[in-house]
């Protein structure tokens, strides 16, 4: 999943969940550092694009 492009408001599954108990987020901000939005309590996390390549697990809506 590396050489992936990403949309604004794709929703993806990521490997860990979140403290709430989802694993379901959707991305809010493109770029070198990508942020992502928790869809269950809207917390937001903002990490490199490496490491969200790393983290990631599936994409459910583009």
């Amino acid at each position: 999943m590396n050489n992936i492009n990403y949309k604004l408001g794709t929703r993806v599954i990521m490997k860990k969940e979140h403290p709430c108990k989802t694993n379901l987020f959707e991305i809010i901000r493109l770029g070198a550092d990508i942020k992502i939005r928790c869809v269950n309590c809207n917390r937001t996390i903002l990490m490199p694009r490496i490491e969200f390549n790393k983290k990631i697990k599936k994409i459910v809506e583009e």
